[in-house]
């Protein structure tokens, strides 16, 4: 059983949180949802409800085997937060895994070396990955040593194979 944590913010893509969330559970590890604020309800971009039960500025990376970043556009506000980065940063810097879909590699941008890594997202941020250094593929799933990256929601089978064997 390993502890991951599911960052939150508002926007977020509904299947990019609740699937792999679910599929985490099934296999009974422990998930805490992590926004900005604890104990806050953060709205999907179809209006579906979460309650985070950690806030970034509580939570460390020597508590957590793993990091999932949803996509939507939840990322851009997930990086505003200092703390929110600090703990990508931190799980980054302890090469735990790290995985991010759809727009979800917009954190990695800001908080984790991505100089010479290959990763993937939503075709609308390559240009961003492609400028802090990685090298941006179109393909379902990619993991590169700590990181695991996927496209969209379609490709969220092989994503969460992908975390649950990173976790063994």
């Amino acid at each position: 059983m390993k502890k991951v944590a599911i960052l939150v913010a508002n926007v977020f893509e509904d299947n990019e949180l609740f699937y792999p969330f679910f599929r985490l559970r099934e296999e009974e590890h422990i998930v805490d949802l992590v926004g900005a604020e604890a104990d806050t309800v953060y709205k999907s971009k179809n209006g579906a409800p979460v309650k985070s039960n950690k806030a970034s500025k509580d939570v460390s990376a020597d508590d957590y085997d793993a990091v999932i970043i949803p996509g939507g556009y939840s990322p851009d506000q997930m990086r505003r937060c200092k703390e929110t980065v600090r703990f990508v940063k931190d799980m980054h810097e302890r090469n735990k895994p790290i995985a991010a879909i759809c727009h979800g590699p917009w954190m990695m941008a800001s908080a984790c070396d991505l100089k010479g890594r290959r990763v993937t997202g939503f075709d609308s941020i390559k240009d961003d990955m492609v400028n802090a250094g990685a090298t941006f593929v179109d393909e379902e799933v990619v993991v590169d040593g700590n990181l695991i990256t996927s496209r969209t929601p379609r490709d969220l089978p092989a994503f969460s194979k992908a975390i649950l064997q990173a976790l063994k």
